[in-house]
């Protein structure tokens, strides 16, 4: 009788101890999961850089200046490298009609992207937020034979310091180029 319950003790003083030991290597597990999760965390240009616009280019209007006001709010509020400084201006071209991207060269587009930057930097000027026009709001039309479509985005720039912001409208005109992309023709400051 005294050896069956001594036996029974070990048993159970065994199932314990591993059970102890389990929960301890699957909390040691756990905690180097969740650190090395903790280092993969991208940034915003990252972010943007990632899309394949080859693969998955923007549907509609309105995701293209969606994706364009991610770009620029890249641009202006974001700590980059000169390499993706780079990769967010091809990638923003790529979002822009041919005709747009033929009336500069690579080089003069670059200059004036960098002193853009570098202005609105300057005077900490940062893109707070955006509001795109409601997809019912996009007025779609055909010139030369081609789609088109026009639509506003709001920008609101906050200067560091100011409790408010500035907002300035921009109208954007889109066209659809021949693998029915739509493309950024063109843009102008609503009065």
């Amino acid at each position: 009788m005294k050896g069956s319950r001594t036996i029974k003790i070990v048993i159970i003083a065994v199932i314990l101890a591993a059970l102890v030991l389990g929960y301890y290597f699957y909390l040691s597990q756990k905690t180097s999961r969740e650190t090395a999760e903790e280092v993969v965390q991208i940034t915003a240009v990252q972010s943007v850089l990632m899309k394949d616009l080859e693969r998955n280019y923007p549907p509609t209007p309105k995701e293209v200046l969606r994706y364009y006001c991610q770009i620029t709010q890249c641009f202006y509020n974001e700590e980059y490298s000169e390499e993706e400084l780079l990769e967010l201006a091809a990638k923003i071209q790529e979002l822009y009609d041919d005709e747009l991207v033929a009336n500069k060269s690579q080089e003069d587009y670059l200059n004036d992207l960098t002193t853009e930057i570098a202005n609105m930097k300057q005077n900490q000027y940062t893109i707070a937020s955006y509001e795109i026009s409601a997809s019912t709001d996009v007025e779609y039309f055909v010139e030369d034979g081609r789609s088109c479509a026009r639509m506003y985005c709001t920008f609101n720039l906050k200067q560091t310091g100011s409790t408010g912001t500035v907002a300035t409208m921009e109208q954007f005109v889109l066209r659809q180029d021949e693998e029915e992309h739509w493309k950024i023709l063109g843009w102008d400051l609503v009065e």
